[in-house]
């Protein structure tokens, strides 16, 4: 197999990388099961691992076939939530999704209660756990964003704040790598710094032959150039993306202005975007609309189901 393109593979994540050619991917964007979160009822499937150390290693397992199969200029943008240890108390339970949560498997989930090293009510710390194992594996760990969600779920706590982001770390292969900052600037706003800029400062007086290096002034503000029409700025890390129902079988779906910025910073127009962890085929749709390919792999059969129609209908519109 060589790899087609626009087309979702069925399988475990990593013996399906494994068919794929080296450096054959621009950009990888996922989101793998969280763990503890969830039964899927999949065999083989990620997220009820036994202890974290587990679950970590699997997602290596994944992951070191990514790295082998995105190009040296490749990148990987991974959103990836926290888990609690608790009591074990109050387990059972039934989602929204109608998934049985997975505090109710029994035998084959007991984890985020008595995790070895964590006690109760300890947040585990699962996103840096597995950033950390990234990076010592040759990854480099470039920038965690924020995935501020304004619209986040109401939580029944009372010693601690409801919880509304998670995060989206940005990995790469190689120390330089593909990143188009341009295509994701964001519109500027001055600050009030306004005697901070010209007065004969050499920075702000010189002109460029890259315009994106240019500062226009206006009665002493600071402006970046235009970019899509508008004074823009280096987009920041905090990114504020409103969850979105899915109507599908599919619980934990991406909303595609998450996506979005991910693809156009790294991956080229007509570039390929990766999604070992496909699910309901968000990455899929948006890389579509946005002029890249795709290649989605999922274990679950009734996801790619969902999935494929959703690609069907993005392409009719």
């Amino acid at each position: 197999m060589t790899g087609s393109l626009n087309r979702i593979y069925t399988g475990d994540a990593k013996e399906v990388l494994a068919t794929l050619p080296d450096s054959s991917v621009d950009c990888c964007v996922t989101s793998p099961p969280y763990f503890g979160l969830r039964d899927y009822h999949v065999d083989g499937q990620i997220g009820l691992e036994s202890t974290t150390r587990a679950y970590v290693e699997r997602l290596l397992d994944v992951f070191n076939q990514v790295y082998r199969v995105l190009k040296t200029e490749g990148t990987l943008w991974l959103n990836i939530g926290d888990s609690y240890a608790g009591s074990g108390r109050g387990k059972g339970g039934i989602n929204r999704s109608m998934q049985p949560k997975a505090s109710s498997t029994g035998y084959l989930f007991d984890k985020p209660y008595r995790l070895e090293g964590c006690k109760n009510k300890d947040l585990i710390g699962i996103p840096w756990m597995l950033a950390f194992a990234l990076r010592s594996s040759g990854w480099y760990l470039r920038q965690e964003i924020i995935w501020h969600k304004p619209n986040a779920m109401p939580e029944s706590v009372t010693d601690r704040c409801t919880k509304s982001h998670e995060s989206l770390f940005l990995l790469s292969k190689s120390p330089k790598y593909y990143y188009d900052h341009r295509a994701i600037m964001e519109p500027a706003k001055y600050d009030g710094r306004r005697d901070t800029v010209a007065k004969d400062s050499p920075k702000y007086s010189q002109v460029s032959d890259d315009p994106t290096h240019n500062f226009a002034r206006r009665a002493h503000e600071r402006w970046p150039n235009m970019a899509h029409g508008y004074p823009a700025r280096n987009r920041r890390d905090v990114w504020r993306v409103p969850t979105r129902p899915f109507r599908g079988a599919h619980f934990a779906t991406f909303p595609p202005e998450l996506i979005e910025p991910c693809i156009l910073a790294g991956c080229p127009a007509g570039g390929v975007v990766i999604d070992p962890f496909f699910g309901s085929g968000t990455t899929g749709v948006v890389a579509r609309i946005l002029g890249r390919n795709y290649i989605g792999i999922d274990l679950n059969a009734e996801y790619i189901q969902i999935a494929e129609e959703r690609l069907r209908r993005s392409a009719a519109i």
